[in-house]
C-alpha cells in the first residue's frame, strides 16, 4: 500500500507513481533512474559486458531510490516511505511485483539467484539513518557500514554467480572501505544534515570535538585524526583488493574500478593535508577519466 504523504520532496514522491507495468518498460524505468545519476558504482556498471548492464541498473535503481527515501524524506515520513518500499520488496519476492523496479528486480533475482537479505539489509541502515546520529566507536560504524554499504557489494557478486564466503568477506572489506572514504570526504556535508560518523572515541583521543567540525576549525590534531581514519580505509581496501582477480572475469574490472576510485578519494584528501574542512575534496574529472582509461587499458591487455 502506497504511503499517505504531508510535505515530501517531488523528488522522492516521483517514486510512488509508477504503478504495473510490463518487463519492456519497467527496465526502461531502471535504465532511466540509473541514466541521471553518475556514480562510481554505475559508472562501473558501464564496464561489464552487455548482457550485465540491465541487471546492474536494476540492482542500482533499488539501491538509489531506498537512499533517497531515507535521506531526501525525513523522521517519521522516511520511516513510513521505507516501510513501503519493504512492502513492495517482499510482494516481488512473493512473485506479486507491483514497482517498476521490482518488476524489472524480479527477472533479475531468479536469473542470478539472489536472496532477500541484502535488500533488506540496506533498509535497515536507511531506518538507522533517521534515529542514530553519532557512533561511539569504530565497532559501532563497522556495524553500521554492514547494512548500509556491504549489500550492495554482495548483491553485485551474485551477477558472477553464487560467491563463495571468502569472497564475500573481501566484499564487504571492499564496500566497508568505500563508505568510509565517502565519509571522511563528506565530513561537513554530514554535519549538515545531523549527522557524524566519525567515531566519537577517536576524536575524545585527538581533542577534537563537533564544535570543531561545526565552526570548520582545520587543527594539526583534526589532521592527525583524519590521517588515521583514511589509514583504516586504506587498510580495509588492501584487504579487499585480492577480489578483482577472484571474481567471474566480466566483474573484475568494476571491481577494481570500484577500489581505484575509493583510494583515490583517500589521496585527494592526503593532498589537502587532510582539512576536509575548509573544502571537500573532489576528484577531478581528468583523474577519474585517466582511472578508467588505466584500469581499461589493464583488463583488455593483461597489464
Amino acid at each position: 500500500m502506497k504511503p499517505i504523504l504531508g510535505d515530501v520532496p517531488p523528488s522522492v514522491r516521483r517514486y510512488l507513481a509508477t504503478g504495473a507495468v510490463d518487463l519492456r518498460h519497467a527496465e526502461a524505468y531502471t535504465r532511466r533512474i540509473a541514466g541521471s545519476h553518475y556514480e562510481n558504482f554505475l559508472v562501473a556498471g558501464w564496464f561489464v559486458p552487455r548482457n550485465l548492464r540491465q541487471p546492474f541498473c536494476n540492482l542500482y535503481a533499488y539501491c538509489r531510490i531506498a537512499d533517497d527515501l531515507g535521506d531526501e524524506a525525513h523522521g517519521d515520513a522516511a520511516l513510513q516511505l521505507l516501510d513501503w518500499w519493504e512492502e513492495e520488496l517482499e510482494a516481488a519476492y512473493a512473485g506479486r511485483p507491483d514497482h517498476a523496479v521490482f518488476v524489472a528486480l524480479q527477472e533479475t533475482n531468479a536469473r542470478f539467484g539472489i536472496p532477500i537479505g541484502p535488500y533488506r539489509d540496506l533498509l535497515c541502515a536507511f531506518r538507522q539513518d533517521q534515529t542514530k546520529k553519532r557512533y561511539a566507536d569504530r565497532l559501532e560504524l563497522l556495524d553500521y557500514c554492514r547494512c548500509s554499504a556491504n549489500p550492495v557489494g554482495r548483491l553485485v557478486l551474485y551477477l558472477g554467480g553464487t560467491p563463495e564466503p571468502e569472497m564475500q568477506r573481501m566484499s564487504d572489506a571492499t564496500c566497508t572501505a568505500l563508505q568510509l572514504a565517502n565519509f571522511w570526504q563528506d565530513v561537513v556535508r554530514d554535519h549538515a544534515i545531523g549527522r557524524i560518523y566519525v567515531p566519537a572515541c577517536d576524536m575524545a583521543r585527538h581533542a577534537v570535538d563537533e564544535a570543531d567540525i561545526a565552526d570548520r576549525r582545520f587543527t594539526p590534531a583534526f589532521a592527525e585524526l583524519l590521517r588515521e581514519e583514511c589509514a583504516w580505509a586504506a587498510d580495509l581496501f588492501d584487504d579487499g583488493a585480492p577480489l578483482a582477480g577472484a571474481v567471474a572475469r566480466p566483474l573484475r574490472l568494476p571491481v577494481a574500478l570500484f577500489t581505484a576510485a575509493g583510494r583515490e578519494v583517500l589521496e585527494t584528501i592526503a593532498r589537502q593535508g587532510y582539512d576536509v574542512l575548509s573544502s571537500r575534496p573532489v576528484v577531478p574529472n581528468t583523474r577519474k577519466a585517466r582511472l578508467l582509461l588505466d584500469h581499461w587499458w589493464s583488463a583488455t591487455w593483461g597489464r
